[in-house]
This record gives C-alpha cells, structure tokens and sequence, in this order.
C-alpha cells in the first residue's frame, strides 16, 4: 500500500515558487520545514549581493540542502543585476566572438558571484538556436543560429558555471529557437521533422548533457513530430522518451514557469503541474504573478490528490523528489571545492586568461564583441568628441525581460561626453504625427547624432523612424542593441546585446576611448 502520510512533504519537495520581498517571508520559512525542496529568486528578491547573501542564509537556516535557484542569463534576461543591468554581455556576444575559453571565464565569474551569494541552481544557459530572426523571446538570449556554435557555447558556459558550485540549467527544451510566438503568451509550433531536430535544435541539448548539465528546463512548445497533442512540459514522449531516454539525461528536468500560458491557460496551474511530473519533470518552477501560499498550497495539494487518485503515480513523484534531493546533495558537496579551485585556477591561469577574468571578463567580452561598420564617406564619423544627441528607439518589452532593468547608450555616453542628452521613443511617442522624424531628430541640430535600436528588422515603426531620421542626417551613427539583422547608416555599431556592459561597450567606441579607430569600408548595396 502507498504511503499516504509523506505525500505531502514529496510534493512540497519537487516545487519551486517565487515568493515576494527581499527577506524570506514566513510562509517560505515555514514550508522549508515541512520539505519544501526549493525556491526561485527574481528581480524583485534582489537589492544588493549583500543582501541576497543574507536572503539565501535565512533560507538555508530552516533547510540547510534548500535549491535556490535565480534566473540569470548574464544578458538582456538578468535578475541579479536587474537594478542596473548585466555587467556581462550575453550569449550572442559571446557567440559573435566565438572563443569558447571567454565564454567559459564569463560563466565562471557568474557562477564564483552567484555561489558566494549563496545561490545553486542557475536558469541558464540559454541552449536555443536562434534559427528565426524574427523570433520574439529569445534572439540575443541564444548564442546564435548555427548548431554547432551554439552546442559549444553552451557545453563552455555550463562547464564555466558548474566549476564554480552552481548547477546549470540548458533551456528551454527541446528548442525555443525557430518559434515566431512567445510561450508566455501562447502555445508555439514547432514543425519540423525528428530529422531536422536532430541537426538543429537538440545539438545543443546534446552537448549540454554531454557536458554533465546538472539540469534542463522544459519549454512549452508543440513539437507535433514527438507529441502532436501536449506541449513539451506536459509529453511523457519528449520528458521521458527523448530526454532521458533517447538524449540520455540523467539530471533535473525543471519546468518553465508553470503559470506562463503556453500551458496554463489550457490545463491550468495544478493541472499543468500535475501533468508535468507524470511525464517526466522533477521540479515546478511557479514564480511570476503566483508568488503565495495559496498557489503554493493549490499546487501541492493537486500533487497529493493526484496521487491519491492513481492519475500520478506515487513512484514516480518519489522518483522526483529523489532527483531534487540528488541536485540539492550535489550543491552541497561541490560549491566550496568548486569556488576555491576556480579562483585558484584564475590566479595560476595564462596573463591573456587573466585579463578577461574577474571584475572585467564581462566588459572586456562586450568590448570583443562589438562590431562596427563604417563606409568610406563617414571616415571622420569616428571618434565623436563633441557630446552627442541620442535618440534611442524603445520596442514593446520582451517580457522575459524586466522592465526595471536599464539599457542604452545614453547614459555611458554622457559618463564619457558630459553634455551628452537623450530621448527614449516608443512607437506611441511617434504614432499619428504630422512629422515624426522631426519628433526624433529635435535636439540634435549642430550636433552629433546617435540613433539607437534593438531588433529593427522586427519594428516597422522603428525602421521607419530610423530611415527618415538618416535621410536627413547620414552622418548619424547608429547602434543596433539587438540583432543586427538589417545595416542602415554610414556607421553601424552592432553590439549583440543590450546590457550594461555592451552600453558601455558603444559608448566606448562612439568617443573613442581605449579603442582604435575602425576601418573604413564600402556599405554593400
């Protein structure tokens, strides 16, 4: 017969909620003692390192082994820099860069910061092939779009995270990257034949598990070549027969948020849940616009009550449970050893590995990544000295994405050019004016003009903009903080990223600080 007496203390462990507040409020506190297996952090549990560290000490009061877990892509998605931005670049810049030893360094020092703030299970990496340019989630957030370049990034990055104590995460399975919907909002299609998954999308996951991820999250995707009725999160065949079993991955599979509506606005919260652990998932992550008790208490008591019903069985909640306990045992053991021999490798490391760790590897990776393209005609465009206008064009926000957390050039540009003023448009600003590039070019005459987009080729309102601003000023610089899918102007600056290092990465370039000048050279037509 089941044991029906510590169903609920299992349940407790394979959940992961976000909670509210910068302490650990005492429903949390209570729920460690009674098994709770643990807890996802975000933007609105982060002041300072400091105080996270003293956040994650209250926590592992009640259950010293407790998952915290923090979603930190070290890119645009950043919620332990949230208040300022990422002082990292992300995942396409690294991938633009393409050493793998930087993109290691990088994942280190994140890991070596995280572990000392007292976090051990990271939402990252970002395992995509960013496939469709036009993809509305992920785009910088992946290391590019081929294959190869990703699975090696991801297999450096997640070798660089776990050296430093932190267990990493490859998302969002099995492929996020050739989808034109966002999974927040809506179920995406993924339709392509087990073939051409095979050679796109799961190449990273390969050698993510290859590598020794000790965990992979679900994505909530329709992948009709696997399972042509449930999303991912919710597919014993995709879970179970080709995670586990095909690709060999012996690890934590988490889910996505739970609440997100690529599954909850079909199977809600606690039928989502519960279908998630019957087809293979570990772990619930549920934080978002569900951060209490009550949800806490409806997901733990569906899981019981499932159980109860024969529709989860209980081994295999046990057999959850135990890999939570596995990765929680795994964070114990490894993350003081690991971070001693990270720094220890850093100091008796090679003078050029030496310049891009520490404080700096993230800036000095966005300095790498920068590129910059500037025509024959605009030779003298280079380096601005006199402060500049900027002009920086806002789209609708990507909602992985925190809408606290800064971005632009602006302001790295007046630190360097005092003097320097700006203004943010959104498409709103624009609409229905009698003269809009009047609207965008108003306080710049006399003065040099910075234009600043991210993922133009996806805004038609920005293009447009952006194209009307440059008929009357060529001599503008623009700067793409997205993917530079489309070069306007005579000088186009292409950071990969809109964080605050590649911020500091253009303005650095734009006043000619530190970097040479670049080559001129023909636009192509």
């Amino acid at each position: 017969m089941p044991n029906h007496d510590e169903l609920p203390e299992l349940a407790a462990t394979v959940l992961q909620p976000g909670f509210v507040g910068v302490t650990a409020p005492d429903w949390v506190r209570r729920w460690l003692g009674e098994g709770l297996g643990g807890v996802a952090l975000f933007a609105r549990n982060v002041e300072s390192p400091a105080q996270v560290a003293a956040l994650t000490a209250q926590l592992r009061a009640e259950r010293p082994e407790v998952i915290v877990a923090i979603d930190e892509e070290a890119g645009d998605v950043t919620r332990f820099e949230s208040r300022h931005g990422s002082s990292r670049p992300g995942n396409m810049a690294l991938g633009v860069v393409d050493d793998v030893e930087l993109t290691a360094a990088v994942a280190r020092d994140l890991g070596l910061e995280l572990a000392q703030a007292g976090i051990t299970l990271n939402y990252a990496p970002d395992t995509d092939v960013n496939s469709n340019p036009d993809n509305p989630i992920i785009g910088v957030r992946s290391f590019g779009a081929a294959p190869d370049l990703v699975a090696r990034h991801s297999e450096a990055f997640v070798r660089g995270l776990q050296e430093s104590g932190v267990a990493a995460c490859a998302k969002h399975f099995p492929g996020h990257g050739d989808t034109a919907v966002d999974s927040h909002h809506a179920l995406p299609l993924i339709d392509r034949s087990r073939e051409a998954l095979a050679l796109c999308e799961l190449v990273p996951f390969r050698a993510a598990v290859a590598a020794g991820v000790q965990s992979v999250m679900t994505g909530h995707l329709l992948v009709p070549a696997y399972d042509s009725a449930l999303p991912a999160t919710l597919s014993r065949r995709i879970l179970t027969g080709l995670l586990r079993e095909e690709l060999g991955f012996d690890g934590l599979i988490v889910t996505d948020g739970i609440e997100m509506q690529g599954v909850q606005r079909r199977y809600g919260l606690a039928g989502a849940t519960v279908r998630a652990l019957a087809a293979g998932a570990d772990a619930i992550c549920v934080g978002g616009d569900h951060a209490d008790e009550h949800t806490a208490v409806e997901l733990r008591d569906a899981i019981v009550s499932a159980v109860r019903a024969g529709d989860l069985p209980e081994a295999r909640l046990q057999d959850a449970a135990a890999r939570v306990r596995r990765l929680a045992g795994w964070t114990l053991r490894t993350q003081t050893e690991s971070g001693a021999r990270a720094v220890a490798d850093a100091a008796g490391s090679s003078e050029r590995d030496v310049a891009v760790l520490g404080s700096t590897v993230g800036l000095a990776a966005a300095r790498r990544a920068i590129k910059v393209t500037v025509a024959v005609e605009a030779a003298q465009a280079l380096p601005v000295t006199a402060a500049p206008h900027v002009v920086e064009f806002a789209p609708p926000r990507n909602i992985a994405i925190g809408a606290e957390t800064p971005w632009g050039v602006g302001a790295p540009l007046d630190n360097l050019l005092p003097g320097t003023t700006s203004v943010r448009l959104e498409a709103g600003d624009l609409a229905g004016l009698a003269d809009p590039v009047g609207a965008v070019l108003a306080g710049a005459q006399g003065r040099p003009l910075v234009l600043v987009v991210r993922d133009v080729h996806r805004h038609d309102w920005a293009a447009q903009a952006l194209s009307g601003a440059l008929a009357h000023r060529p001599d503008a610089i623009v700067v793409e903080m997205g993917l530079p899918q489309t070069v306007l102007g005579a000088v186009h600056v292409a950071t990969y990223g809109a964080t605050r290092a590649c911020g500091q990465a253009a303005a650095e370039v734009i006043a000619g600080i530190g970097v040479p000048a670049p080559a001129p050279q023909p636009l192509a037509a």
